[in-house]
């Protein structure tokens, strides 16, 4: 198979890293690498904050909800949706800006998760390992003051990068016929699929090499529904003059 789609397989996310630092010159390529991806209209709505003070390291963690990944990785990399500069672009030359559109919170989503993903891919392929982080959007004020995020500007998520100290299992994947479609969206089979699914990530948590246990993608699905809801994250939004209209 291609060497490239063979890479895609096999991500998977690393937590643990070495003390081995990446050259400056080298993420300038993975981000270089990641201005690639498409972008609507050309807009690059996104921007990324490379966090090197240690302390806000270590205040990321805590907002991100303890995550050691975030203090202890080569580089932290947060990634925001950004409609500030490309609004006072168009501002300058001399359009009557409308802003707060519900549209601009998707584009500048979609461009800076395009984006991270390129940075993504560019890492793994010289031997880097990573982990997203959307546990920033715990605490999004928080993280956008210590940031210093200005209005039209948020934290999708973040991305701890390093060289590897430990190669997880790939964890299952749905079946393609499950999440392909042709002509129509079609969930005849969806639940006989979900079944099957369990079971394949039931005996994947239970044998994997690390962090063993008993459970199920559905199971595992049910705080997403349940806990983890983000309901701070509609009047944050609005704050930040995404989302309004």
């Amino acid at each position: 198979m291609n060497p490239t789609i063979e890479l895609l397989k096999s991500h998977r996310s690393i937590r643990k890293f070495t003390d081995q630092p990446i050259g400056t010159e080298l993420l300038h390529e993975l981000v270089r690498a990641g201005q690639g991806a498409s972008t609507s209209n050309h807009v690059q709505a996104c921007s990324i904050v490379r966090v090197t003070d240690v302390a806000k390291r270590e205040r990321l963690a805590e907002l991100a909800g303890g995550q050691a990944s975030v203090s202890g990785c080569a580089e932290f990399l947060v990634f925001c949706a950004d409609m500030k500069r490309p609004m006072e672009a168009a501002a300058r030359a001399g359009a009557d800006v409308v802003a707060g559109m519900t549209e601009h919170l998707l584009v500048s989503s979609i461009d800076a998760a395009l984006l991270a993903q390129n940075v993504a891919v560019a890492a793994e392929s010289v031997g880097l390992g990573l982990c997203y982080i959307g546990g920033l959007r715990n605490n999004p004020q928080e993280v956008s003051e210590l940031l210093e995020l200005p209005d039209q500007v948020y934290p999708v998520f973040g991305m701890a990068v390093g060289y590897p100290a430990h190669q997880p299992d790939v964890k299952p994947r749905l079946p393609v016929e499950a999440i392909l479609f042709v002509n129509r969206y079609d969930d005849s089979r969806t639940a006989e699929q979900v079944a099957a699914f369990d079971q394949t990530m039931h005996d994947y948590y239970l044998a994997r090499s690390s962090n063993n246990k008993s459970s199920s993608w559905s199971e595992q699905l049910k705080p997403l529904f349940t806990v983890k809801l983000r309901a701070h994250m509609k009047e944050f939004l609005n704050k930040r003059g995404f989302g309004l209209r």
